[in-house]
């Protein structure tokens, strides 16, 4: 199996900035997106960003403009800089791994991203 540990996560005021990061155990052999989701309290889990092994990245309206998602495939990571983050932001954000080949889902624990003055 794959396992994905989250980091970075934290607390911040209205405006500031975080990154995560998330490292994938083991070799990925396959092709896979990588991605963030959210969670927030009330609300469902959206796809935050994501990101393909050629690099192309696709993210959610909410945070286009402000997020940028980037990978390592030699290292098995996958990061997400977040600027000019507002309190609708505030949310458990975890990393998720798809293999193409055969679609399985890969999800890490979660880190906890609480923006607020």
């Amino acid at each position: 199996q794959v396992q994905l540990v989250e980091s970075g996560g934290g607390l911040v005021q209205p405006g500031g900035s975080l990154r995560l990061s998330c490292a994938a155990s083991g070799s990925i052999f396959s092709i896979t997106v990588m991605g963030w989701y959210r969670q927030a309290p009330g609300k469902e889990r959206e796809l935050v960003a994501s990101i393909t092994s050629g690099g192309r990245t696709n993210y959610a309206d909410s945070v286009k403009g402000r997020f940028t998602i980037s990978r390592d495939n030699a290292k098995n990571t996958v990061s997400l800089q977040m600027n000019s983050l507002n309190p609708e932001d505030t949310a458990v954000y975890l990393c998720n791994v798809l293999v193409v080949r055969n679609g399985m889902n890969y999800w890490g624990k979660g880190t906890l991203v609480t923006v607020s003055s």
